[in-house]
């Protein structure tokens, strides 16, 4: 029995590249966003599409490993109740009290509303349609913005533990394959990229991402399958020593992958591209756009968890506090943002001074309120989804397969 420290690391830093993340939309020119600067630049489209296409895929596996190593032999559903209400209860918290502020902020932006929080927060709380607003969620009556990853969450914990719970009887009963290292190794390159591709040319055109739950089809595609496989491979030793020895080559990939998107969008925008021959225009510089975003989505995340297997397997300072902190300031941080935001745009402070700030102080307002109030504060802690005695956080088990 001991901590992932790999996964705690990556979980860490993938939370806090988040912040920076939604920072960056304000900036990032041809980019919607809930607020934007008036201080914004095309050329943070790059980074920005390289952080982008495995931020979330890694979280999402990342949740699924987490189940699958927390999951017991014995009450399963009594753990995936309790899991889901901690999931639920700060979605929930986070639509009425947190994501509220952020609706009112572009409510003000977009001139939906006169200003006055009161006045608003009282007709927000009626979950009813706004008609004529533009604001997000409007058309519902409320919305969880960045929180739709809890969302999501919620029916992929449930249908992971079914699945597992229904094919459990038959783990003795199925035939055992001997797959050599190097066939493995190229299926489990092969065949998630083929899917993802799939989905990117087939799902997308006809689905793009709503983040509603209901009716996004891609986004389904992409991100449950990569939670039901981190949930059956967390504790598959053999597969955990395959990504660590093909993390080179996994990475490489990835490289690759990454320069074939940007370098086919970078080609788009020549000013003289529409000038070449009609025959090299006619190539499928679309399709092969989207396999290398597909390349580089998989390979990227096979190579984060290789690296961090070998390099991020160890506890370091404030790691604790850390790992108990990275949930209340993944439900605060973007309502900070937007709200600092509306309150320095007036200042026109430059391009450079007016970010920093920004980042700034919604890092130090997420520390400031988890460390003096919601950590502190017994009935708060769940809201957040703190554990109410912070000495019971659970140890991950790794069993050798």
């Amino acid at each position: 029995m001991h901590r992932r420290h790999d996964l705690d690391t990556l979980r860490i830093a993938a939370f806090a590249l988040l912040i920076l993340y939604h920072a960056a939309m304000a900036y990032v020119a041809g980019w919607d966003f809930h607020l934007k600067s008036t201080y914004t630049a095309e050329w943070l489209q790059w980074p920005m599409i390289a952080m982008n296409r495995w931020r979330m895929p890694l979280l999402f596996t990342i949740s699924g490993i987490a189940l699958g190593l927390s999951l017991p032999e014995h009450g399963r559903w009594r753990h995936t109740l309790r899991r889901c209400w901690r999931l639920q209860l700060p979605l929930l918290f986070g639509i009425v009290a947190v994501v509220s502020l952020q609706a009112y902020y572009e409510a003000l932006d977009k001139g939906d509303v006169a200003p006055g929080l009161a006045r608003f927060l009282w007709r927000y709380w009626q979950f009813r349609p706004w008609p004529g607003a533009h604001f997000s969620g409007a058309a519902y009556g409320f919305t969880w913005n960045h929180l739709w990853y809890l969302a999501y969450l919620l029916p992929y914990t449930v249908l992971a533990v079914v699945l597992a719970s229904l094919l459990r009887p038959l783990r003795g009963a199925l035939p055992r394959w001997q797959i050599s290292d190097r066939v493995l190794g190229g299926l489990l390159l092969v065949l998630p990229v083929a899917w993802l591709a799939w989905a990117l040319l087939v799902l997308m055109p006809h689905w793009p991402p709503t983040h509603a739950l209901l009716d996004d089809v891609y986004v389904h595609a992409e991100s449950l399958p990569l939670f039901l496989g981190g949930f059956m491979a967390a504790r598959w030793q053999r597969g955990w020593e395959l990504l660590m020895r093909g993390r080179r080559l996994t990475l490489a990939l990835a490289v690759l992958g990454l320069c074939l998107e940007l370098g086919i969008r970078a080609l788009a925008r020549l000013p003289h591209v529409g000038d070449v021959d009609a025959w090299v225009l006619a190539l499928p510089w679309g399709q092969t756009e989207r396999i290398g975003r597909a390349l580089y989505t998989w390979c990227m995340l096979l190579a984060l968890f290789g690296w961090a297997r070998v390099l991020l397997s160890r506890p370091w300072p404030g790691q604790g506090y850390c790992r108990e902190a990275v949930f209340s300031w993944y439900i605060l941080h973007q309502t900070l943002l937007i709200a600092l935001l509306y309150a320095l745009r007036p200042l026109q402070l430059g391009p450079w001074l007016e970010p920093a700030l920004l980042v700034a102080g919604t890092i130090s307002g997420c520390l400031l309120i988890h460390e003096l109030l919601i950590r502190r504060v017994r009935w708060l802690r769940p809201l957040f989804g703190l554990r109410n005695d912070a000495s019971s956080l659970p140890v991950a088990r790794v069993a050798p397969v």
